[in-house]
């Protein structure tokens, strides 16, 4: 083969990977992480070896601090972490190759705090309803603050629920009923 074709041939698989790191960044947007953060997640993910900042910013044409950043917000959702090599001085990072481990961590905390968010602002509704009924003698209203306390606690009890779920899938007992597909 010449070097022409072997060329193409690497750029058709450049291509082939590109496409697919886009596929990564739009799943990851799904759960409110920025595309950036994605596509560096998919630089990382098919990346040979550990990347420095330096290879990252040079393979996503991002600055320095965005390729830190980017890094930082991963390692906070365990989607890379910290590699060693010998005789280098930069710090290096690997992806988590273990997708299940990081859709259970990334699920769990970005559903987590808006659940409880939730249960929250239920509870005080519920408190603000209360006392507006202690406070008037609308028969009207007093009927209406009563069937809305009534679905802001079915409310509730599904965000308790939903709680349960994200427990489910943060400890991995998901795996028991949704088998993980390995191989």
């Amino acid at each position: 083969m010449s070097n022409h074709e072997l060329n193409k041939e690497w750029e058709a698989y450049e291509e082939i990977i590109d496409k697919f790191v886009q596929v990564i960044a739009k799943n990851m947007n799904l759960y409110g992480i920025a595309p950036s953060i994605g596509r560096l997640y998919g630089a990382l993910y098919f990346a040979e070896e550990p990347m420095t900042l330096d290879d990252m910013r040079d393979v996503m044409a991002m600055s320095k601090t965005s390729m830190s950043t980017g890094v930082r917000a991963l390692a906070d959702m365990k989607m890379v972490e910290p590699a060693f090599k010998k005789g280098v001085r930069k710090d290096l990072y690997n992806s988590e190759e273990d997708w299940y481990k990081s859709f259970t961590t990334l699920f769990g905390s970005r559903w987590r705090h808006h659940t409880e968010t939730n249960i929250d602002e239920a509870e005080e509704a519920i408190q603000e309803l209360i006392m507006i009924k202690e406070n008037t003698t609308d028969q009207i209203l007093i009927a209406k603050i009563d069937k809305d306390i009534d679905r802001l606690k079915y409310a509730q009890n599904y965000y308790r629920w939903l709680m349960r779920f994200i427990q489910v899938v943060e400890s991995g007992e998901i795996f028991k009923y949704v088998p993980r597909h390995d191989k």
